[in-house]
């Protein structure tokens, strides 16, 4: 059995802690206790660590080696639009273990109001959420998750493959991904909103040359659509 692994601020002298709230999950959820051995993760390396003692706010770890950390097989970044928060902290939550790098929320013409001005407020849970998600899918680093932002900046965004998803006639995903795919390729991937994108950011997004894919004839949910392309462009670059 895999042993759990957690995220800590800092590495320091050979040592690393956790507090407060996390601290409190592990020993009275998790029921930590000195001695036992854990993997951690600094956002940099991977390290066995044991465990020196375990208090209600705070547990301190001695390292005892460095692991080896995988690489992933290619950097993705999420660029999706802004839907109610429950779905979109699913996405959070589903795009991390899905091994995203990073996720950019984007504001669109069709998404609810008031959510952009509302989601600077939800990037410290959105942040927790994807914390644990990593621990949980033994990830090496956490994905970065940036402030909201315009249609405009999302399609500046560069990569090496860059993907829309379109419910509207488009090339099926598996014809678009290119027949040669390299290790550490940089992909988007280009979600939009409930109702789909409008007419004037199609020609913008055509404009920026990001190409258009399908997931196929059923309209799906954003997050679903998400969750679908990131899977199937994850298993083309195994």
């Amino acid at each position: 059995m895999a042993r759990r692994r957690f995220f800590v601020d800092s590495v320091h002298s050979g040592h690393a802690r956790i507090t407060a709230e996390d601290a409190h999950h592990l020993t009275r959820v998790l029921r930590v206790e000195a001695g036992q051995k854990f993997e951690i993760s600094d956002n940099r390396d991977v390290y066995l660590a044991e465990v020196e003692s375990a208090r209600k706010d705070l547990v301190t770890f001695a390292i005892l080696e460095r692991m080896e950390a995988t690489e992933p097989a290619l950097h993705t970044t999420l660029l999706v639009s802004l839907i109610k928060f429950e779905r979109f902290e699913w996405i959070v939550e589903k795009a991390t273990e899905l091994g995203v790098e990073r996720i950019l929320p984007v504001e669109a013409e069709r998404s609810e109001r008031g959510l952009a001005r509302a989601a600077a407020k939800r990037l410290e849970r959105w942040k927790r959420i994807a914390r644990e998600a990593s621990e949980q899918s033994r990830r090496a680093r956490l994905p970065e998750i940036d402030a909201c932002i315009s249609l405009r900046a999302a399609i500046a965004a560069a990569a090496d493959h860059r993907y829309v998803l379109e419910e509207r006639t488009a090339p099926p995903i598996l014809q678009a991904l290119p027949a040669e795919r390299k290790p550490q390729d940089r992909v988007a991937l280009l979600v939009g909103p409930e109702g789909g994108w409008t007419d004037r950011e199609r020609e913008a997004i055509a404009a920026a040359r990001w190409k258009a894919i399908s997931l196929g004839r059923e309209i799906l949910r954003a997050e679903t659509a998400a969750m679908a392309g990131l899977a199937i462009v994850n298993a083309a670059w195994l």
